[in-house]
């Protein structure tokens, strides 16, 4: 699997994963979730310029650079803050997923040891459990830094608390 830096016209197609990675959450009960629309192509592009957008190819597809999953991080008090990582669900189950996550883990050791942060479902299975498997644990409330209160006012006011949720931190 190749992942690099995004390009502006793989922009439409992370669009595309999105909305296909979403679809599961439907069988969840969660159709709201999967209704979501994804991130703005001008949000994504400011992810792009800025250096924190990534794609994964397919590791079973040979003939082109099609993106299969993505990843955009922000810098959030010290750490930084996965705000979506997506993976394509035809290929789903190949470390796709994790292998942006290292990535995102390996670019941050290479500026400072930062630790990396996200908010998750906590019932979902490929949600809150899949990234303790890989190293998260949940923050207790009084863990949280203000920048992570923040995130979890928008996505409250974005509906997402309808279901529980964490934010969840990775050490270096």
């Amino acid at each position: 699997m190749r992942i690099r830096p995004a390009r502006r016209a793989d922009l439409p197609l992370l669009q595309d994963i999105e909305r296909a990675a979403g679809e599961p959450f439907r069988t969840l009960g969660m159709a709201s979730v999967a209704d979501d629309d994804p991130p703005p192509l001008t949000l994504l592009e400011s992810y792009r310029r800025a250096g924190r957008c990534w794609v994964a190819t397919d590791p079973l597809e040979t003939t082109d650079d099609r993106p299969a999953g993505y990843l955009i991080a922000d810098p959030v008090d010290g750490a930084f803050h996965i705000e979506q990582v997506s993976v394509d669900p035809a290929a789903a189950r190949r470390g796709i997923g994790r292998a942006l996550i290292d990535h995102l883990a390996a670019w941050a050791a290479e500026r400072r040891p930062a630790p990396l942060t996200l908010t998750t479902f906590t019932d979902v299975p490929w949600n809150a459990p899949y990234y303790a498997r890989i190293g998260f644990r949940t923050l207790r409330e009084g863990e949280l830094t203000d920048g992570l209160r923040k995130i979890r006012a928008e996505e409250a006011e974005h509906g997402l608390d309808r279901w529980p949720r964490v934010c969840m931190r990775r050490e270096p």
